[in-house]
């Protein structure tokens, strides 16, 4: 690690253009921005709600680092978001959010009488790269003022630019952002995920599809030795992932589909929850639909299949 080369010794230029696979779906309520310095390369994912959301959050893993996740009504199910960044840079990455919250407080006429709901959640990507550079405060402004609806860039960019997945014993690869959507009726349920897991990706055949590469034999596999072994660096593993559906839901749902959801993810990410990993997943309503067709159990059982699928789209495959 070059210790000179950081956010305080270089002139960094956010760049929010990408050459990226971009999923496009139908949810204006949610508008996305992406800006990264490529000097990282690292980036953050801006996921704006112009209209707040209600929200609630499960965190799990040894090594979280997160914003106002703590806040007790998001346990409950019950906290109201304007805003939610994910973004690389571990902690320090965190600076990133006041970029979010200062254009809030901008668009609000500079008025104080209430505060930006802003929650936000990081990954370790220093990994594979000889730099300090973290989304800061400017890079997480451009973010946000970059955002737009029903269009998401999938793979190395934002807050997974500099991912790496299947990282228990050096032969990762590179990981990335993904999403899914679907509409059932008036239903509209979307998953994004930024994959940064100890774990390897697993298809939907049972397969290893993406780390723990062995180039010696052109393969992936799962060596539990390896994993076992201490002496072997686990550090800076997370998986970030954020579900949104405008049907209405009530507190105790939403408490309890952020939980379901993620349980879900084990099935497409081994292993998954370790102590070194901080997975965390959102689980958020815009609140608008009421569709008699679908309870909280069905949303449950269709965005966890939205969810592998997102994973699934997270990397690239020629990279």
């Amino acid at each position: 690690m070059h210790a000179g080369k950081s956010n305080d010794s270089l002139s960094l230029e956010p760049d929010t253009k990408t050459n990226k696979v971009i999923l496009e779906y139908d949810f204006p309520e949610i508008k996305v921005g992406v800006a990264e310095y490529k000097e990282g390369p690292t980036g953050c994912t801006v996921l704006y709600f112009p209209e707040t959301v209600r929200a609630a959050v499960d965190v799990r893993g040894g090594s979280p680092s997160t914003f106002t996740t703590d806040n007790h009504n998001f346990s409950a199910g019950e906290r109201i978001l304007d805003a939610i960044c994910l973004t690389g840079g571990s902690v320090h990455g965190l600076e990133a959010v006041t970029g979010v919250t200062s254009e809030l407080l901008a668009q609000s006429g500079y008025s104080t009488s209430s505060m930006p709901r802003v929650a936000a959640a990081t990954i370790y990507d220093f990994v594979g790269r000889d730099n300090a550079i973290y989304p800061d405060k400017q890079l997480g402004k451009v973010a946000f003022l970059s955002a737009q609806i029903n269009k998401f860039p999938m793979g190395a960019t934002g807050a997974g630019r500099s991912a790496k997945v299947g990282k228990g014993y050096n032969q990762w690869e590179t990981g990335g952002q993904g999403a899914a959507f679907r509409q059932i009726g008036p239903t509209k349920i979307v998953v994004y995920t930024v994959v940064n897991s100890m774990g390897a990706i697993v298809g939907r055949d049972g397969s290893i599809v993406r780390g723990y590469y062995d180039i010696q034999t052109n393969s992936r596999y799962i060596n539990l030795d390896h994993l076992m072994d201490d002496s072997v660096k686990k550090l800076g593993n997370t998986t970030l992932t954020v579900v949104v559906t405008n049907q209405k839901l009530p507190p105790v749902s939403l408490r309890q589909l952020s939980k379901q959801i993620h349980t879900s993810m084990a099935r497409a990410i081994y292993p998954f929850h370790t102590i070194d990993d901080g997975d965390v997943l959102f689980m958020a309503s815009t609140n608008e639909v009421d569709n008699p067709e679908l309870n909280a159990g069905h949303i449950g059982l269709i965005a966890s299949e939205l969810a592998w699928d997102a994973v699934l789209s997270s990397f690239e495959i020629n990279n």
